[in-house]
């Protein structure tokens, strides 16, 4: 009986440990919080995020679409050294700023590739225009994967990745 029990044990832990959550711990107790409040916090959910189109469901399973990207100093690890100037010189309470300020020139009018090469630190496609192919296996950072295909053709909205904000226009 006592070798059932344990064998009951260990195949609860390794369930739980495929499914991908918490086993119980000594004592039959979760785990305690990271001790790092850095690590425990969940990030800040930002005002310039478009958190209704990324509620939605998606509505293609590809998208090509054009992206801005501004970045912050926070970030600088993600990007290998490779950082822009201007994203090293802000906070991410001033790329917010500058994410406000690129949709309202695009309320404005303004067309989305001029944008592109005035404001994107994005070296792959700011000068070039270039568009990326989104889809759900795409070799992309997933929020940007998420809100692309969420995008109808001629929309636009703001996803957070660890590279900084993605103001994304889906083309087609």
């Amino acid at each position: 009986m006592r070798a059932t029990a344990l064998s009951l044990t260990i195949g609860i832990a390794i369930l739980g440990a495929a499914a991908g959550g918490a086993t119980l711990g000594c004592g039959g107790s979760s785990p305690a919080p990271a001790k790092d409040p850095a690590l425990a916090a969940a990030p800040a959910r930002s005002r310039v995020v478009s958190w209704d189109l990324l509620a939605r469901e998606p509505v293609a399973n590809s998208a090509e679409v054009r992206h801005i990207l501004i970045g912050w100093r926070d970030l600088a690890e993600a990007y290998n050294g490779g950082i822009d100037e201007r994203a090293a010189a802000r906070s991410q309470a001033e790329a917010e700023v500058v994410v406000e300020a690129v949709l309202a020139k695009l309320k404005g009018g303004a067309t989305f590739e001029s944008l592109m090469a005035e404001y994107s630190e994005d070296g792959g496609s700011a000068a070039t225009g270039r568009s990326y192919q989104a889809s759900p296996d795409a070799q992309l950072v997933l929020e940007f994967r998420q809100l692309s295909l969420r995008l109808s053709p001629g929309e636009y909205g703001v996803c957070q990745s660890n590279f900084g904000f993605h103001v994304i226009t889906r083309v087609q």
